[in-house]
């Protein structure tokens, strides 16, 4: 069975690419996004938009 290219040729593209530096993340990953929107408007929400008392006991 024939193949497709010779092995001595195998990652010539990659090893030819320059390396280039990945950009910092300027988000959030998902999870720390998904806590601290939890944070922001459940747990500093003022009392009456927590339901007046019900739920959350801190």
């Amino acid at each position: 069975m024939p193949t497709h290219g010779s092995l001595t040729k195998a990652g010539k593209v990659r090893s030819q690419t320059p390396k280039i530096e990945p950009q910092p993340r300027t988000h959030l990953s998902p999870k720390r996004r998904t806590r601290a929107n939890y944070t922001k408007r459940i747990i500093h929400a003022p009392r009456d938009e927590r339901g007046g008392g019900r739920g959350q006991r801190f």
